[in-house]
């Protein structure tokens, strides 16, 4: 995978963080977005899985540099956990998560959006 598809990756995982943290706030919480079955909780499940399936597309070399190799199996077997076993989904689990582990991924993120935005190769 080329540079430029990486940061694109990068950028897409970035922005699915930012519409988690969006459908967050619009319904006053994290317990809220779960409890709303209809829209909120799919769409926060949607965005996850979208996560889990760009991480892993991502150049290792990238990931190690900023230590998302763990990150990066992780959120791609959530991806999996949602996507094969919906009706299954322990949203105590995905609670966990989105207040948990999403702020580091997002700072991680960041770090390596920067990386791609100041490298002049």
């Amino acid at each position: 995978m080329s540079k430029v598809s990486s940061h694109a990756k990068v950028l897409f995982v970035l922005k699915m963080i930012h519409n988690i943290e969006e459908i967050v706030k619009r319904h006053d919480g994290i317990v809220k977005v779960l409890e709303d079955e209809i829209e909120a909780q799919p769409a926060l499940l949607m965005c996850l899985m979208q996560i889990g399936e760009n991480i892993k597309k991502i150049d290792l070399e990238y990931l190690e540099k900023f230590d998302l190799l763990i990150d990066s199996k992780g959120s791609y077997d959530v991806r999996n956990f949602i996507a094969h076993d919906y009706e299954g989904v322990n949203l105590v689990y995905i609670e966990g998560i989105v207040r948990d582990r999403l702020p580091v991924l997002k700072e991680k993120f960041n770090q390596l959006k920067e990386l791609f935005e100041n490298d002049s190769d």
